[in-house]
Order: C-alpha cells, then sequence, then structure tokens
C-alpha cells in the first residue's frame, strides 16, 4: 500500500519531470517556439537543430537530471519502509511527465534521456552499454532517432541477458515501450527514407 507522503512525492517528482527545459531554454536564447519548428520536439535533437549546439547540450543535462535527481535522493534518503518497487515508481513517474508534460497539455519530448538519467543508477551497465551501441548506430546510420530505438531496445534486452528477470528489467522494459512508442512517426519516417539526419 502506499502511502499519502509517497503519493505526494511521486505527483512532485511527475511535475519535476514535466518542466520542459527545451521549450523554456529555447524561448528565452532565440525567442521561438520549438514546438512549431523542427521535428516539433522539445528534446536536444531538436533544440540543437533550432538553437545550437550549446542550448542543446544543456537541455539535455537538464533532461537527464530530470530522471536522475529524484532516484538519486530516493536512494540517499531512503528509511527503507517504502515497497522495494517504489523506486521504479518514482523513475517512471519523472519519465511520464518529461513525455506527457502537464505544462504543453501533456506533449512533451521522447524520454530518452530522462529515462537515462532515471536508469542510470539502478542499471549502470545496462546504460553504459546501450549508450555504447547507441553511438555506434548513429554513427553508422547518421540518424539520431534510429540510434534511440536501438539503444531503448537494448536496454532491457542487455538487463536481462546480465540478470535474468529482475524489477530493473520490468522498468527498463516500460520505458523502453514508452520511448518506442514515442518514435512512432520517427520509424514511419525511417521506412519511407525520409527521416530528418542527426
Amino acid at each position: 500500500m502506499i502511502s499519502l507522503p509517497e503519493i505526494f512525492l511521486l505527483l512532485l517528482t511527475y511535475l519535476w519531470g514535466s518542466i520542459p527545459f527545451g521549450f523554456l531554454l529555447t524561448k528565452i536564447y532565440i525567442g521561438k517556439n520549438i514546438l512549431e519548428l523542427g521535428s516539433g520536439n522539445i528534446g536536444s535533437t531538436n533544440v540543437r537543430r533550432v538553437a545550437g549546439k550549446k542550448i542543446s547540450i544543456i537541455t539535455q543535462l537538464l533532461d537527464m537530471l530530470k530522471g536522475l535527481l529524484p532516484v538519486a535522493l530516493f536512494l540517499i534518503f531512503d528509511t527503507g519502509a517504502s515497497s522495494p518497487y517504489y523506486i521504479f515508481m518514482l523513475a517512471l513517474a519523472a519519465i511520464i511527465g518529461h513525455d506527457f508534460s502537464l505544462f504543453l497539455k501533456f506533449k512533451g519530448g521522447k524520454g530518452v534521456n530522462t529515462t537515462l538519467g532515471a536508469s542510470v543508477l539502478l542499471a549502470p551497465y545496462s546504460v553504459f552499454i546501450a549508450v555504447g551501441i547507441y553511438f555506434i548506430v548513429k554513427w553508422r546510420s547518421k540518424y539520431v532517432s534510429m540510434g534511440s530505438i536501438v539503444l531503448a531496445i537494448m536496454l532491457p534486452v542487455i538487463e536481462l541477458l546480465l540478470y535474468w528477470f529482475t524489477p530493473t528489467f520490468y522498468f527498463l522494459l516500460i520505458s523502453s515501450i514508452l520511448i518506442i512508442l514515442l518514435h512512432r512517426q520517427n520509424i514511419s519516417r525511417l521506412i519511407a527514407g525520409n527521416e530528418l539526419k542527426s
């Protein structure tokens, strides 16, 4: 049973994840609405296309922090009273906040950076191996989206190979499914051959 303070913390984490850093930084630095430019996404890849590399890197770090901060704080201050599954719920709250931001009428990013931030303390080996594979795929294909889709697939696969069926595997599986679903249009464009390159 989840307590009221735990429910409140989940809502707070969702709100933290909902902060659309890519949208805000683009609006502040170049005065444009990123939802109307490029791919229309608030993630760091589209920010780079619209506002440049510097703003993109800042966006990427902040989006990763959305997932990393709540997980890290919970690990530091957890008294052991919570369910062992609660930390995964907390990580998912941050990811869902980013993907479906309350501040953008439940629109948002595709969750790759936030998922990596939320997962790196929970599944470090799987994250680092999957990120390595991402860079190889991106380098070979020249498509960030293809690298992201492969990364999403590899996260739970690597975790399964390393540790078999664990709560972390199921968390990564859910996170992976979210990323792939949010890349539906990219997958269609890749198949059609008109996807935007990195």
